[in-house]
């Protein structure tokens, strides 16, 4: 099986081993005679997988079942920008939401449609070429909740700490740093990310909600509106994203037999580092996006040539070394490498090889 470096941000690489179970999954799941695009979402060979699900999701993040629900949705981290506001946040209420990019701005967006927005931060000045310091949350017991993106796929930017919110319950889309960061995650009450960047494929969201923040939520929502009904039907109210919830699945034993999440913040750290550190060396053709060496982001690493006919030329080049998905987000242009938790160190030696090698030629 060939495999080319793919540097898509998603929906983006998995990891091989993931993708051969798929295969066979496909055609067969346990012994069955079914495969899993047709067993029934209420039959034992579906459930089995469903429940291991939801305990992997909370084992891998170091959360206890006891303390948090597991839901999976559909949409993607965009419909969780609004049912998160629709079921946490009424008119006359606060809600805080850092501003750090694209994302954060349509989270904002819908956010408004509910109640009040505060923004304790923004970086929109700067073109979000770093992240908003100082933040400003509100006083403590006025806000609703307090909101941020973790990992900016755009911007290349990355909360690796997280702020204090003055007590506010803390909120983040982490839809593309989810298992990929080590962080003391029992800090976070919501959690929500689309699975199709670090998680597996396009057509689940995981969303991880403390349960004594969950017990705020409103009631009388429509139920497939609702965090509240949702987790108590365990994600079961109608029949859910089968394959999806599979794959993710498989990929979170996959994370798990190799040392977790911890192992993968190293790992993460070390290949980021390659590619940042080839960008740095040569600062008359490269020009990263992200000047503030610790708010670049691991995952996402966002850069600039000299040019723009120096990086098509660059983006010729690559592709001819079998590197595929590093143009970047169609609004801001540039170059953009994703580098998930599957993405193989090598790629991130090959990519860091023309980076210098280019320079050399075209310095």
């Amino acid at each position: 099986m060939k495999r080319i470096y793919n540097f898509s941000a998603g929906p983006a690489i998995l990891p091989v081993p993931v993708l051969e179970q798929l295969s066979r999954d496909v055609l067969e799941i346990n012994g069955s005679g079914m495969s899993i695009l047709e067993v029934s979402h209420r039959g034992k060979d579906y459930d089995a997988v469903h429940q291991e699900a939801m305990a992997n999701v909370l084992q891998t993040l170091g959360l206890s079942p006891d303390e948090y629900a597991v839901v999976f949705g559909v949409g993607g981290a965009s419909m969780q920008f609004a049912l998160l506001p629709m079921n946490f946040l009424a008119e006359g209420q606060t809600a805080d939401y850092v501003d750090t990019g694209e994302w954060s701005s349509k989270a904002i967006k819908d956010a408004k449609r509910y109640g009040t927005v505060h923004v304790p931060g923004s970086s929109a000045d700067t073109a979000y070429n770093r992240l908003p310091k100082p933040l400003e949350f509100s006083a403590p017991g006025v806000a609703r909740y307090a909101h941020i993106t973790t990992n900016n796929t755009i911007e290349g930017t990355q909360f690796l700490a997280l702020p204090d919110t003055n007590g506010a319950p803390l909120a983040a889309d982490m839809s593309s740093d989810i298992f990929a960061v080590a962080h003391d995650f029992s800090k976070f009450d919501f959690i929500y990310a689309g699975a199709q960047k670090n998680a597996g494929i396009a057509g689940v969201t995981m969303v991880i909600i403390r349960k004594s923040f969950l017990a705020t939520a409103k009631p009388n929502l429509p139920p497939m509106l609702s965090y509240a009904v949702q987790a108590e039907k365990e994600s079961l109210y109608n029949t859910p994203p089968v394959f999806a919830v599979h794959a993710l699945n498989l990929v979170l034993k996959h994370v798990q037999n190799a040392g977790g999440v911890a192992a993968m913040d190293a790992a993460n750290r070390e290949k980021s580092a390659l590619i940042y550190d080839a960008l740095d060396a040569a600062p008359d053709v490269y020009q990263p996006t992200v000047t503030e060496k610790n708010d670049r982001s691991l995952m996402n690493i966002t850069f600039r040539l000299r040019t723009e006919e120096l990086e098509k030329q660059f983006l010729k080049e690559a592709q001819a070394r079998e590197m595929d998905g590093l143009k970047g987000h169609r609004n801001v242009g540039g170059v953009r490498a994703s580098i998930y938790n599957a993405f193989p160190r090598e790629g991130c030696v090959a990519l860091a090889e023309l980076i210098g090698d280019f320079a050399r030629r075209n310095g």
